[in-house]
């Protein structure tokens, strides 16, 4: 009896809970959908993954990465600015490569003045000098030979009014003294001449070299400061005041890989929408100027006609868009550019992921 009330009890829980099942399936089929799904609003329209991005001539969005490592220390813009080319939009430390440039600057200036005085010689001081020693020289040599002549003829009258040794010591003292003139000529010449024409290019060359080396350390330095290359609107900074930037980005604290440190867009009057189509759909795709598409926003009911651009023409691996972006799946795509007009009233941004069909006029 006890077995049976058992089973019987069994049996009305499981009636029970099929019945909670069923009502619970009842209320889930009733509930209505967050929006209605985009439906293919072409024929033989296929359909692409998209996302969208600025309207550029090539590429997706501008990623600025410094050319050089440095802590920031100002951030001249926010994001969603409108800037144009030339404008700074931060600044890294630059104070050791600022003493370098310094340096540089004062060791080209100081070649550059070897140069100067190289081409300006002989200087009027020192050629007088050398002058004076020549004359001085000159006037040595013929001192002793007036003297060595008087006594020349002294010996010539009597012999033994000069000693043949004083005779010979003056003969010999002349002979050193002509020799020391001429030695003053040379040198008083050799000044007056100036500076070697090779001495003069040797260091022509060293200063060319220091102020090139000056020129090349001052261009570092500017790339302490990043500035715009072109117009356009800050679409994401990854930075602030403090962190520390490398040629390879910045650190992301939330992804922990590295990102660029800015990222900028084209101004949003039109956009760009890159479609991924799937390469088992490519050869449907029509012709170029038979091109017709739609994009669909997600989440809502809107709908908005595309312009074709342009084809990629390459096949990669899909991107999945919807988790990582490096995350790929074994499906390759060809992506297709299209370009739509961004009314005030469109909210959307670079980057969103949309539906697209592309159909055939």
């Amino acid at each position: 009896m006890n077995t049976k009330i058992i089973f019987y009890a069994s049996g009305i829980g499981l009636l029970i809970a099929l019945s909670a099942a069923m009502i619970s399936g009842a209320e889930k089929k009733v509930l209505e959908p967050a929006f209605n799904p985009a439906s293919n609003p072409y024929t033989k329209g296929i359909y692409a993954n998209g996302m969208i991005e600025s309207a550029l001539p090539s590429g997706e969005n501008i990623n600025i990465y410094p050319e050089v490592a440095g802590v920031v220390t100002q951030i001249l813009v926010t994001e969603g600015q409108v800037v144009s080319k030339g404008d700074t939009l931060l600044v890294m430390d630059d104070s050791v490569q600022r003493a370098t440039v310094e340096q540089l600057k004062a060791q080209a200036i100081a070649a550059q003045i070897i140069l100067e005085e190289l081409k300006h010689q002989p200087r009027a001081e020192v050629l007088a000098v050398a002058k004076a020693q020549m004359l001085s020289a000159h006037a040595s040599l013929h001192s002793l030979q007036v003297q060595l002549d008087k006594q020349q003829k002294s010996f010539d009258l009597d012999p033994q009014s000069v000693s043949k040794d004083t005779l010979d010591n003056n003969i010999n003292a002349v002979k050193l003294a002509a020799a020391n003139a001429e030695v003053a000529k040379k040198q008083y010449e050799l000044t007056k001449a100036g500076a070697w024409s090779y001495d003069i290019n040797n260091q022509e060359h060293a200063y060319k070299a220091q102020y090139n080396a000056y020129l090349s350390a001052q261009a570092l330095l500017a790339k302490y400061t990043i500035k715009t290359k072109s117009d356009g609107v800050v679409l994401s900074m990854m930075s602030t005041v403090g962190s520390y930037l490398t040629t390879q980005g910045v650190y992301g604290s939330y992804t922990q890989d590295m990102n660029p440190v800015l990222v900028m867009g084209s101004p949003q009057t039109q956009m760009n929408v890159r479609g991924f189509i799937d390469e088992i759909l490519v050869p449907r795709l029509p012709a170029s100027e038979k091109i017709q598409a739609k994009m669909f926003i997600r989440g809502t009911n809107i709908s908005v006609p595309l312009e074709f651009v342009r084809v990629q023409p390459y096949i990669s691996p899909k991107i999945e868009l919807t988790t990582q972006r490096r995350e790929r799946i074994d499906v390759r795509v060809l992506p297709v550019i299209f370009r739509f007009d961004k009314s005030n009233d469109l909210n959307v941004y670079p980057g969103q992921v949309v539906d697209i069909y592309v159909g055939e006029k």
